[in-house]
């Protein structure tokens, strides 16, 4: 069921990247599993109730994978698919980085390093507020080049924050190229352990292998989770995977049919 969703939110997010305005696509694509896992199997949330106070909370800080996050909710019912044909549009709610007019969309992200902080800042919240619920942010591994991260997990770590969880889209490809002859991350597990955190480490196409990292929250008393999930930039479009062109993408009519034909059936088209 998880490969549906997976597969129709694929679907949405090359259909909006033949806006012409085009799209973050390669970004969008790595984090599918990601954000669905999440939002079927993991987030205590209502998409009837986008803002029920007991809800999880979900940051995208990597906000340039925004029509990924506007093709999961789509997806889980926060609101109608076809709501994503203004994508692009003047006025559309439907913006570039995450706005929160969609529902569902919690907090506008899109200057990297932002939403880890936020993140620390709703699971503060959430217990002097004497609240259960869990926040859950999505970085980029690019993302990670900025101080701030490491300043919010050194505070998550010092304040035992064991409701707050931290996913890295870790596709290994920033704009500019490859993350590691950018700004080396690697041993990228041991620095959140150096801070406090519990890490696992998944593949993060697998959605079992996701499901049973995000399960049972909070897993170490006293200890923020970090789950890093190596994807792939560009996944379910051969053509593009692992290259670091296809971080924005204005797809012709013809590129829109032949993406669609490899995500509806998984071949070279």
């Amino acid at each position: 069921m998880s490969d549906d969703h997976a597969r129709r939110a694929r679907e949405l997010i090359v259909r909006m990247c033949a806006n012409p305005e085009g799209g973050h696509l390669g970004g969008s694509m790595s984090l599918v599993e990601i954000l669905v896992t999440l939002y079927h199997h993991v987030l205590r949330i209502d998409p009837r109730l986008p803002q029920a106070p007991d809800r999880d909370i979900l940051l995208l800080s990597k906000g340039h994978g925004a029509i990924g996050l506007y093709a999961a909710l789509a997806e889980r019912g926060f609101f109608p698919e076809e709501w994503l044909a203004s994508y692009g549009a003047l006025d559309s709610i439907f913006t570039a980085h995450p706005n929160p007019a969609v529902p569902g969309v919690e907090m506008p992200t899109g200057s990297l390093g932002h939403g880890l902080p936020l993140g620390v800042g709703f699971a503060l919240a959430a217990r002097l507020d004497g609240s259960d619920r869990r926040c859950f942010v999505v970085l980029g591994d690019g993302e990670l080049q900025e101080g701030s991260v490491w300043e919010a997990a050194m505070a998550a770590g010092a304040q035992r924050l064991d409701r707050l969880v931290a996913i890295v889209d870790r596709n290994g490809l920033q704009i500019s190229g490859d993350t590691e002859e950018t700004v080396g991350l690697e041993p990228l597990g041991d620095r959140w352990r150096a801070f406090g955190w519990t890490v696992h480490e998944v593949d993060g196409h697998d959605t079992d292998q996701l499901r049973a990292a995000l399960s049972g929250i909070p897993h170490a008393p006293g200890k923020p989770t970090v789950v890093l999930a190596r994807t792939v930039k560009g996944k379910g479009l051969p053509y593009i995977e692992g290259q670091a062109r296809s971080h924005y993408v204005r797809l012709t009519e013809r590129g829109h049919r032949r993406a669609r034909a490899a995500v509806l059936r998984g071949e070279r088209p």
